[in-house]
C-alpha cells in the first residue's frame, strides 16, 4: 500500500462525511488501497504528470522524494518529509525556526522545528537533491511579512511549547 497517514488509513475508500437536509458530502479517495507500485504504473501512461518532490531532483522518475505532496513544511507529514524539505528548503525553515524562537510555540507539539533543523545537520537526513534558493521577491516579501507580525503582541498564549517533545534520535535528544 502507498504510504499514508494512520488516520487516513483508516478511512473508508468511499464515505459520506457530512449529510444533512441541506447537503450530501462524499469523500472518494480512489487511489487510497492501491499499492505503491499500482500507483507508478498508473503514473507511467497518465495524461498529468506527477509532481517533482516525489523524486529525488525534477524528472529523475525515482520516487525517492516526499512520501506525500503538501506544503514544503507540512506539520501533518511524517518526519522524514519534514527533514527532506528542511534540506530542499533551508531558508524557509530558518524563518519556521525565527517564528518558534519569538513566539516560544513549536512547529508541532511533539517537535520543534528547532530540533529537526539541528537533527538534519548532526544525525543526517535524507539528500534533498535540489535546494531551492528561496532568494526571490516573493521569498522577501514573505520573511518581512513574517517580521512584521512577530512585532505584534500574539493572539493567542503559546501553549505546544510547554508539552512533552518526541525525541528525534540518541544523537541529539530534545531535552524537556
Amino acid at each position: 500500500m502507498a504510504r499514508l497517514s494512520i488516520a487516513l488509513r483508516q478511512h473508508a475508500a468511499f464515505r459520506t462525511v457530512q449529510a444533512n437536509s441541506a447537503r450530501i458530502v462524499d469523500e472518494w479517495l480512489p487511489v487510497k488501497d492501491w499499492s505503491t507500485d499500482a500507483v507508478k504504473e498508473w503514473h507511467a501512461d497518465a495524461p498529468v504528470p506527477y509532481c517533482w518532490t516525489y523524486d529525488s531532483v525534477p524528472g529523475a522518475g525515482d520516487w525517492a522524494g516526499t512520501s506525500r505532496c503538501s506544503c514544503s513544511l507540512c506539520v501533518f507529514a511524517a518526519r522524514t518529509d519534514v527533514l527532506l524539505s528542511i534540506g530542499r528548503r533551508p531558508r524557509l525553515a530558518d524563518l519556521y525556526a525565527e517564528v518558534e524562537q519569538a513566539r516560544g510555540d513549536s512547529f508541532r507539539a511533539d517537535w520543534r522545528i528547532t530540533d529537526l533543523i539541528r537533527h538534519a545537520e548532526q544525525c543526517g537526513a535524507p539528500s534533498p537533491g535540489v535546494v531551492c534558493p528561496d532568494d526571490g521577491p516573493e521569498f522577501t516579501a514573505l520573511a518581512e511579512q513574517v517580521r512584521a507580525a512577530l512585532q505584534r503582541k500574539p493572539r493567542k498564549e503559546p501553549d505546544l511549547a510547554r508539552r512533552d517533545r518526541r525525541v528525534l534520535c540518541e544523537g541529539c535528544a530534545a531535552p524537556h
